[in-house]
């Protein structure tokens, strides 16, 4: 409940400051963002630069992911790439280290990092399960845990998740996606409850159809099995395909001191597939 009038402050709040900011709604902000080479984690990583942000992307992609820093760099913006997988403790705390080195202490992260299998569940391998595990869950976790510390220690900052329509609803041959993006969602929410006195705010990204390479595998996977999502099912559900600057737009908002009191949402960019149910 708001208090008395009396009580309320004139002066600038977080986001009265963000919205005055003359270069950009990241500025002031240095970013690391997993899986920023190319698709949704590219259009994060161009849009949090013209936004203001200094960006560090983690990738194993080590020329998509140089690619993407030219484009930032061509346009004015500052970053760097580091080759990391994401699930590989030494790797990531290296990039880590380096991004720290070249930009100083980090405020946001996106921890976008992650991939899918389209299988019927009993055909899906126990290989296949820690495989997918660990790409999109173990190595949220880990990043997670170093980036709380390190904020912790900095005077807090954003992290944003990349998990999906697709954590909270269920669908026929994604049974190991499903599991693993419904768990990087509790990992956002209770990050969010953690660490809030430690000024650290944590949310979750939830898109539907995504057009990227990923997201367009994805639905081609998924008609070769016998559904229907380029045509009838895409149009029934969230109307068309989503592009992904509309889901960076998103996550640049939950990034950005705008978002100051939106701490462990689930922010879904589907066009009202989920609501609909």
């Amino acid at each position: 409940m708001v208090g008395n009038v009396s009580e309320i402050q004139s002066e600038d709040t977080p986001m009265t400051k963000s919205l005055k900011s003359p270069n950009g709604r990241l500025a002031e902000k240095i970013a690391v963002i997993t899986g920023g080479a190319t698709g949704m984690g590219r259009a994060n990583a161009l849009m949090f630069a013209e936004e203001g942000a200094k960006v560090s992307i983690f990738d194993i992609q080590d020329e998509e992911g140089q690619k993407t820093v030219d484009m930032i760099r061509e346009n004015g913006g500052e970053a760097a790439f580091f080759h990391a997988d994401v699930t590989k403790d030494a790797e990531f705390n290296a990039a880590f280290d380096a991004a720290f080195e070249t930009f100083g202490p980090y405020n946001v992260l996106f921890n976008h990092a992650g991939t899918i299998i389209v299988k019927a569940m009993h055909e899906t391998s126990a290989e296949e399960y820690d495989w997918l595990m660990d790409v999109n869950v173990k190595s949220a976790f880990l990043t997670c845990r170093r980036a709380v510390q390190d904020m912790s220690a900095n005077g807090g900052g954003s992290i944003v998740i990349t998990s999906s329509i697709a954590a909270e609803l269920g669908y026929a041959l994604e049974s190991v996606y499903c599991m693993s993006k419904g768990a990087v969602l509790q990992l956002a929410r209770t990050i969010s409850t953690e660490y809030r006195d430690a000024g650290i705010r944590c949310n979750a990204i939830c898109p539907g159809f995504v057009e990227t390479a990923h997201g367009l595998k994805e639905i081609a996977e998924l008609d070769a099995a016998g559904q229907e999502w380029e045509d009838s099912g895409m149009a029934a559900t969230q109307g068309r395909i989503c592009y992904p600057e509309e889901v960076a737009a998103a996550v640049v908002f939950l990034a950005s001191d705008e978002a100051s009191f939106v701490n462990g949402n689930a922010t879904y960019v589907d066009n009202g597939w989920c609501a609909k149910g």
